[in-house]
């Protein structure tokens, strides 16, 4: 049976020679590799592709070989639970839900939370379960409260922002830590918050993008995961560009979500260490 191996702590000597000497003696085969050192933050990042049975002694073992900091974690190849959020723009979760569809991703999308109606034809064209939650009369604890609680039953793995046009509550983060992935249509840092197609527009730029990143309490500032660009002219306009950019968006949420289900991302204080 195939395994992930994740491992990340603080950087020391012969890290990688502990935990591949620690497979061996458990008759686990190692079939890919990938290791990284933040040397400025002296962190060691690994994740290993494993055949066999790990055993909970395994674990065990392997953490106490490692620095006492270490976060050690086995993961199965069953599919990642995903609920997405949306709001009223439908090309970055109808992305998400044809890749499922196609088996593209491996993931497993438990339910679509919207604040309006729009896309519920969308969702059950998928036959995924759609839940509208409107925020009218509510300020935004109370809606977050609501959203995190429905969240919550079905236990998901990530929680995909998938054009939810709503500014997320400390609260709500915090309930979901390092869980919670985003789009923002744009090349981040640049243009941070709203209608960044226009704030480019009036920078009159040549190059546009898409940033997928987790979301922490600073608007759009959180651990970047994937970004990507295309090029556009004067001739341009704002509704043009978002036009345009629509498809980056698509390409780079998918990207990200896949990432995450391969377990291909750690997050590094408010960086990110991606394997491809």
């Amino acid at each position: 049976m195939s395994f992930i191996l994740t491992t990340q702590c603080s950087d020391d000597i012969g890290l990688i020679a502990k935990i591949t000497s620690l497979c061996h003696e458990h008759h686990l085969n190692i079939v890919r590799n990938n290791e990284f050192v933040d040397r400025e933050g002296s962190r060691f990042f690994m994740r290993t592709e494993l055949t066999g049975t790990p055993t909970e002694q395994f674990i065990s073992q392997l953490q106490a070989n490692l620095p006492g900091d270490a976060q050690v974690k086995l993961h199965n190849p069953t599919k990642v639970k995903v609920v997405l959020l949306a709001t009223k723009e439908a090309h970055c979760l109808g992305g998400v839900l044809l890749k499922q569809f196609e088996n593209a991703l491996n993931i497993e999308v438990q339910a679509v939370i919207a604040n309006y109606p729009n896309l519920e034809p969308l969702a059950k064209a998928f036959d995924v379960p759609f839940h509208c939650l409107s925020h009218e009369g509510l300020n935004r604890s109370e809606h977050d409260k609501q959203v995190g609680d429905l969240i919550e039953s079905y236990n998901p793995d990530l929680v995909g922002l998938a054009k939810y046009m709503r500014i997320l509550s400390p609260e709500f983060v915090a309930r979901f830590e390092d869980k919670i992935i985003n789009i923002h249509h744009s090349f981040l840092p640049a243009f941070i918050g709203a209608k960044p197609y226009h704030q480019a527009f009036e920078r009159g730029v040549k190059i546009i993008g898409a940033t997928a990143h987790f979301v922490n309490n600073e608007l759009d500032e959180g651990p970047i995961i994937v970004q990507d660009v295309t090029q556009v002219t004067h001739a341009d306009t704002a509704e043009a560009m978002a036009k345009i950019g629509r498809d980056i968006e698509k390409t780079v949420f998918c990207k990200a979500l896949q990432l995450a289900s391969e377990h291909k991302l750690f997050i590094n204080d408010n960086k990110t260490v991606v394997f491809k």
